[in-house]
């Protein structure tokens, strides 16, 4: 059973997107094409070197942001509000995932490379607002962004969680490899299944998921 692998568990972190709405809301798709015309604007790039950029910026330094901010001394924080200002009219609220949720036993938690402004607007839209003990964006880490193990250490010490009875539920597995080494249990919530030592469970239905952690 799932469940005993969990028994000790007290505090549940959550990553945003992708994992507590389903990929085929397509959020980022919109977030996406607002970074894009971020970087041309700010840069004065074409969109083909935008997007090379970005990809530049995602594999050496794990966010979009975290790359302007290190090559070209971006300010986050209209960055941060001009990507975020999407649509979620579409997003559909989950009734059994917030009933799961709300009977997980402890401290729940939400940590997103995006912002916590933007985190509580999609709690809204899905249902799920005032599930949580605490919100917390890549702000709250000094903009250092998820994979990085620093970024982790300040969100946790801020909550005062104890890893070794934490689990985190990401769409990413690089964002899974600093908890799991920090003791969590990991659960890789995404389409495919990855094998690897970092990453202890796999599920494509969270909803399913902490239905057999809740009973």
């Amino acid at each position: 059973m799932v469940a005993q692998h969990f028994t000790q568990v007290r505090a549940w972190v959550f990553d945003l997107d992708n994992t507590l709405y389903p990929p085929s809301a397509r959020l980022f798709d919109q977030i996406e094409v607002k970074m894009t015309q971020w970087v041309m604007q700010e840069l004065r790039v074409d969109r083909s070197e935008a997007d090379r950029l970005r990809r530049h910026y995602w594999e050496s330094y794990g966010t979009t942001l975290a790359g302007l901010m290190q090559e070209h001394g971006l300010d986050p924080a209209p960055y941060l509000t001009h990507v975020h200002d999407i649509s979620l009219t579409h997003l559909p609220k989950d009734a059994l995932l917030t009933n799961h949720i709300a009977a997980l036993p402890g401290r729940r938690i939400v940590y997103t490379n995006g912002s916590a402004p933007y985190a509580e607007r999609v709690l809204e839209a899905r249902g799920l607002s005032g599930l949580f003990d605490a919100v917390y964006g890549v702000e709250n880490a000094g903009f250092r962004p998820k994979p990085e193990r620093a970024a982790f250490e300040a969100i946790f010490t801020k909550d005062g969680l104890d890893p070794a009875r934490a689990a985190m539920f990401e769409d990413d597995p690089r964002n899974l490899a600093a908890p799991h080494a920090m003791g969590m249990r990991t659960v890789l919530v995404a389409p495919e299944a990855l094998a690897a030592d970092h990453i202890h469970h796999h599920t494509d239905d969270l909803t399913g998921f902490l239905g057999q952690l809740v009973g």
